[in-house]
């Protein structure tokens, strides 16, 4: 079982190349407002964390996801 750590560092990771301002990643970074992600941008992302956890991430939960943090938490929920 992978631990909130481990969702969080490869989220970091994952994110890294999208993060055009820049601006140091934590559990309380705002996926849109903070990093700037577009919609698209979004969808290629949860793609990406569904192919390398093999989950599927329900689209209906995106609007209650604001920060990394939460993210991590949504995604150790749906792999357990």
């Amino acid at each position: 079982m992978t631990d909130y750590r481990e969702y969080l560092d490869f989220l970091y990771t994952a994110l890294a190349p999208l993060n055009k301002k820049a601006i140091e990643l934590s559990e309380d970074t705002a996926l849109v407002a903070d990093i700037g992600l577009s919609s698209l941008e979004v969808m290629e992302f949860i793609e990406k964390i569904e192919d390398h956890f093999d989950i599927t991430i329900p689209l209906n939960i995106l609007p209650d996801v604001n920060t990394v943090g939460e993210l991590a938490s949504k995604i150790q929920e749906l792999n357990p």
